[in-house]
C-alpha cells in the first residue's frame, strides 16, 4: 500500500544530490537511472560501494516494477563485485496503480536482499518515509540509520484509526525516537541529515574493509578509576569500551536494550565488534531484549569476518514473570546459538563478575571462545557468594540473631568462595586462560586476536 507523506519533496531530495552527500567527492558513477530510482558505483572513505536511491519526487517514491528493477540490478552488481551496498530510502510503499505487479516487484527486491544477506554488508539510510512495503527494505538490511525526517511504519495513522480505533500521529508511530528506543528497528538515529550521512559513511568504512589487528600498533592503557571500588556499585561501561578501542567507536542500538552495549570500532587498526554488559542499566543483567540485540550483532560480525571482544560484568538473567512470559528462554537461546555458531576470533574479558547461565551466554570457553581473560579480583560462579550461602545455609543463618547474621554470612561466603574455587579454580580447569591486571588488557587482547586464525561465518544475517 502507498502512504502519503506530508513533506513535499524538492530537488534537494533527488537521488543524485543525496548520493553525492554520502560518497567521496567526485567518485559517483551512475549505472542506472530510470523510473524514479537511481543506482551508482562510488567510494565511501575510500571503500568501493554500490549505492541506490529511490526518488520521492516521482510518485512519492512509490515502488513499482521500474524502480524495483533498479534496486535488483544494484544488488546483482554489488554481489558480483563483493562490495557493500547502501540504500537511500524515501518511499510511500508499493505503487497502487501497478496492483499486484508492484507487489511482485517488491518481493523480488526482498529476495535479492535475502540472497545478499551475510555475503556483502547492506546499509540503509532512511531520509523520509519508508512506509508499507518499503518499511521491510531497510528491515532486511544489516544496519538501519534514520535521519530526523525519517518515518518507518507498515500502516499509517488513518488506517490504524479505522481498524483499531487507536489515535496516533506519524511521529508517535514511526519516528527515529520510536524505532531507536522502543522497537529496535533503527540501529542509529541522527539529529540532523548531516549527522545521518556522516554516521552512514563511518559504518560503511568499518564494514567495508575489515583489516586484521596489528599487534604492534596496540599499547596498554590505564583502566584505573573506571570501575568503582565498591563491587556492588553500578557504573557505565562506555568509558571502558572507549579505553579498549583505538578511539571511540560507533554504537548500534544505543537507546534500545541499554543493559547491553554493542559497538563497531577499530582495534589495532582493524575492525572489531564489542559486546558488553552495562551495569548502569538493570545491573547489567541479561534479559530477553538484550540477548536478542547481542545475538543479531554477533551474527552480523561473524558474517563479515569481524573479530569480537566481549566485556563481561553480568550478575545473571533478569528474574520476573514478565521476562519468562516475554520469551527470555527462547530469545536468550539466540545469544547462546550465535556465539556457539561463530567462526570469527572472539575474546572475552571478565572485568568484575560472571554468574550462572549469563556467564555461559557471554562467550564462555564452553561455547568455543578463542580466549577468556579475567581481571584480577573478578568472580566466576553459579551465583554470588552471599546469595549462595543464603540459599545453602538458610537454616543455620535463621538460627542466628540479626545482629550476628552479617558476620556469619561473610564467614560462610568466604568459605564458599574457597570451596567453589572462583577464578583461580576456573584457571586451573582451563575455562579462564589468563588472569591479568586491568592495565594489561589491550595487549592481552591484541595477542589473542592477532594469533587467532582469521575466519568468517557462512550463514545469512537473518533479522533476529
Amino acid at each position: 500500500m502507498t502512504i502519503t507523506y506530508p513533506t513535499q519533496p524538492t530537488d534537494s531530495h533527488s537521488p543524485e544530490t543525496r548520493m553525492n552527500r554520502l560518497v567521496d567527492p567526485g567518485t559517483l558513477e551512475v549505472a542506472l537511472d530510470e523510473n524514479g530510482a537511481m543506482a551508482a558505483r562510488a567510494h565511501i572513505e575510500g571503500t568501493p560501494v554500490m549505492i541506490f536511491a529511490v526518488d520521492p519526487r516521482s510518485g512519492g517514491g512509490a515502488l513499482g516494477a521500474g524502480n524495483c528493477k533498479v534496486i535488483v540490478r544494484a544488488y546483482r552488481e554489488a554481489l558480483a563485485a563483493g562490495i557493500p551496498i547502501v540504500g537511500l530510502w524515501h518511499s510511500g510503499g508499493a505503487r497502487l496503480q501497478d496492483g499486484v505487479a508492484s507487489l511482485h516487484a517488491v518481493a523480488e527486491v526482498f529476495a535479492m536482499m535475502t540472497q545478499a544477506s551475510g555475503c556483502i554488508p547492506q546499509l540503509s539510510l532512511v531520509l523520509g518515509a519508508a512506509a508499507g512495503g518499503a518499511a521491510y527494505g531497510p528491515a532486511l538490511t544489516d544496519v538501519v540509520v534514520m535521519g530526523p525526517s525519517a518515518k518507518v511504519f507498515i500502516t499509517g495513522p488513518d488506517i490504524i484509526r479505522s481498524v483499531t480505533g487507536e489515535e496516533i500521529d506519524l511521529d508517535g508511530l514511526g519516528s527515529p525516537d520510536v524505532h531507536g528506543r522502543r522497537s529496535g528497528v533503527a540501529h542509529v538515529t541522527a539529529s540532523s541529515d548531516s549527522e545521518a550521512y556522516a554516521r552512514t559513511r563511518r559504518l560503511a568504512g568499518l564494514l567495508g574493509v575489515v583489516r586484521t589487528v596489528d599487534e604492534g600498533a596496540v599499547a596498554d592503557r590505564a583502566f584505573a578509576g573506571l570501575l568503582p571500588v565498591e563491587t556492588r556499585r553500578a557504573y557505565d561501561v562506555h568509558p571502558v569500551i572507549d579505553r579498549v578501542l583505538d578511539e571511540p567507536g560507533t554504537e548500534l542500538h544505543a537507546a534500545w536494550a541499554r543493559n547491553m552495549v554493542t559497538v563497531l570500532g577499530r582495534f589495532g587498526g582493524g575492525t572489531v565488534g564489542v559486546v558488553a554488559n552495562n551495569p548502569l542499566r538493570k545491573g547489567g543483567c541479561l534479559d530477553s531484549l538484550s540477548a536478542e540485540k547481542a545475538a543479531r550483532f554477533v551474527r552480523m560480525c561473524d558474517s563479515f569476518g569481524i573479530p569480537l571482544i566481549a566485556l563481561v560484568d553480568v550478575p545473571g538473567y533478569l528474574p520476573g514473570v514478565g521476562e519468562e512470559w516475554g520469551g527470555v528462554v527462547r530469545r536468550g537461546a539466540k545469544l547462546l546459538h550465535a556465539f556457539a555458531d561463530t567462526s570469527v576470533p572472539r575474546v572475552t574479558v571478565v572485568t568484575r563478575k560472571a554468574y550462572g547461565g549469563a556467564y555461559i551466554a557471554m562467550n564462555s570457553h564452553g561455547l568455543g571462545a578463542t580466549r577468556v581473560l579475567a581481571w584480577e579480583g573478578a568472580e566466576i560462579a553459579v551465583m554470588g557468594a552471599i546469595a549462595a550461602v543464603r540459599l545453602l545455609h538458610r537454616r543455620q543463618l535463621a538460627a542466628v540473631d540479626e545482629e550476628h547474621r552479617p558476620a556469619l554470612e561473610a564467614q560462610l561466603a568466604a568459605a564458599h568462595e574457597n570451596e567453589a574455587g572462583g577464578i583461580q579454580r576456573a584457571k586451573e580447569i582451563g575455562v579462564i586462560d589468563e588472569i591479568i591486571p586491568p592495565d594489561a588488557t589491550r595487549r592481552a587482547l591484541a595477542r589473542a586476536l592477532a594469533a587467532a586464525p582469521q575466519a568468517r561465518g557462512q550463514l545469512r544475517n537473518i533479522p533476529l
